[in-house]
């Protein structure tokens, strides 16, 4: 499928976040979880094997996906580099930003951590706070010293201009569904799990920083690892799990109110809120009406209604029923398709989800801010 290229860059938009910065924001810290994490899981344990990357970048460089992801469109809005985990230690450029993100991630701390089975990454929202504020401090003592290095760190100033994006909170969702709690027992700890997140917010504002994009958590019930692990849970209109979209959409809400009090609590910040649910449903209620089919289906995995099996997932090798060794391979065309590997979004749908937010239309500013006239994509 091929995507209408829009004449006018994300960052135009963004920008109206603190007119001080007309020509654009000189770097991008990104806090979240897989669905904006280039390569920090990868460089912490075992990395992503083929086919992921394969659209775009020709090989795994730590995303799940087969291509770029939302925080990748936003750097390129910019003309700034991608961004490059905290955690990875080789080839890293941190001279426009850096990333905190790890796939698997949590607000609060998950009930297991990797290497157990079934864990969840160490790296919660707690841990990449202490992380940047490392970072903050060692990349100025690097540029101090001089040398090669020290062209790889940021400005000092970059801090205060910077863009603080986050994409975080499906996986406190997900951590208790497949730890068995019941949707009512999720349902009862949202507001505990949103204050964690309010709280590291506002200790990275009393860091210095000014300007917030945070994306609200897209439809879990639509996902693919949902759909199979939770067969029995009643079906909408679109083919999702009804009760589990609507934790997400409690979630969101209380989210949303979070922000507006943060609005209150810190009126020298600017935020904006995303509204990545509504985006991301559209791809599972018209499908066809933005170019995909079969959005419940994983382009990349193995067995089952919804091609995904948790014991044979993208990129692994398996033994099939008649004995032959196969790769967990993907489908014949990731651009015709929403889900990549039954959790994470192929890079035709995140460069959807992109294409949408470029529009203004789900993004909701500090009221303070001016929206200036949005010219249509071609």
């Amino acid at each position: 499928m091929e995507f209408n290229k829009p004449i006018v860059a994300l960052s135009f938009i963004l920008c109206m976040l603190c007119s001080t910065y007309a020509s654009g924001f000189p770097a991008i810290f990104n806090f979240g979880d897989s669905n904006s994490d280039t390569g920090g899981l990868s460089a912490a344990f075992s990395p992503r094997n083929s086919p992921y990357g394969q659209t775009f970048f020709q090989m795994p460089v730590g995303r799940c996906s087969d291509g770029r992801l939302i925080i990748d469109f936003i750097a390129e809005s910019f003309n700034l580099p991608y961004l490059s985990s905290y955690l990875n230690s080789l080839g890293a450029n941190y001279t426009h930003g850096a990333n905190f993100a790890t796939a698997s991630s949590t607000i609060t701390v998950p009930p297991s951590i990797i290497p157990q089975a079934g864990g969840f990454s160490p790296f919660n929202l707690d841990v990449q706070y202490e992380q940047f504020l490392q970072f903050m401090t060692r990349s100025q003592i690097i540029k101090e010293q001089g040398g090669t290095f020290a062209e790889l760190m940021p400005e000092k100033d970059y801090f205060g201009k910077a863009l603080y994006t986050f994409d975080i909170g499906q996986n406190d969702l997900a951590v208790r569904f497949l730890d068995n709690m019941t949707v009512k027992e999720v349902k009862a700890i949202v507001p505990d799990i949103v204050d964690g997140f309010s709280e590291n917010v506002k200790k990275i504002y009393n860091l210095g920083a000014r300007s917030f994009w945070i994306h609200n958590t897209g439809p879990i019930g639509c996902l693919s690892f949902i759909l199979e692990d939770f067969p029995s849970a009643k079906k909408d209109n679109a083919g999702c799990a009804e009760a589990y979209n609507e934790v997400a959409q409690l979630f969101n809400l209380n989210l949303k109110s979070s922000i507006c009090q943060l609005r209150i609590d810190l009126p020298l910040a600017s935020f904006t809120y995303v509204d990545i649910y509504s985006i991301k449903y559209s791809l599972y209620s018209e499908p066809q009406k933005h170019g995909f089919e079969f959005p419940h289906v994983a382009c990349c995995g193995y067995g089952g209604k919804y091609n995904y099996s948790s014991v044979a997932e993208c990129g692994d090798r398996v033994i099939t029923e008649d004995g032959n060794r196969i790769v967990v391979d993907a489908c014949p065309s990731p651009a015709n398709r929403v889900m990549w590997d039954g959790v994470h979004y192929t890079e035709a749908a995140n460069r959807y989800v992109f294409d949408q937010i470029s529009t203004g239309a789900f993004l909701e500013h500090s009221a303070a801010f001016n929206m200036p006239p949005l010219i249509s994509s071609s």
